[in-house]
């Protein structure tokens, strides 16, 4: 589940998240993040194994577990160098940072972030392997 859908969903009056926002965006932020919970505990109590994809950087990152009721709750964290993700983003037809600067995203990450669950540093893998690793480390690793 992605949790940009969320924020796609507020059509008027939608603010975007910028390095400085405060008020309003910050408001529209943590419902993202309070209806992407909501929705994930509602698939897993119907049966469903659910994976929350999205960017949640510094306090926010406690902020949201807080918001998912069910256990076993894993958090991963993916780390790849600035580099890597520059030339990841170069590949994509979508460009998903916006406004924000790649260095920007990954001081707040490492800076601001509490180092919960299982953070992996994916710059030498690929899409695949860094699956495999996370299928065979995430069990131990990456449960809060």
């Amino acid at each position: 589940m992605r949790g940009d859908t969320f924020r796609r969903m507020i059509v008027s009056g939608r603010e975007e998240m910028l390095q400085d926002s405060e008020g309003e965006a910050i408001k529209q932020l943590r419902l993202r993040h309070q209806i992407t919970a909501a929705a994930a505990d509602a698939y897993f109590e119907a049966g469903f194994n659910v994976v929350i994809q999205d960017v949640i950087i510094g306090s926010m990152l406690q902020e949201t577990i807080d918001f998912i009721r069910n256990r076993p709750l894993y958090v991963i964290v993916l780390t790849p160098s600035q580099e890597i993700i520059a030339c990841r983003e170069a590949a994509r037809p979508k460009k998903g940072y916006g406004l924000w600067t790649i260095a920007e995203l990954d001081r707040r990450l490492r800076e601001e972030t509490p180092k919960i669950g299982m953070w992996l540093n994916s710059s030498d893998q690929t899409a695949e392997e860094t699956v495999e690793q996370i299928w065979q480390e995430a069990w131990k690793e990456a449960v809060v």
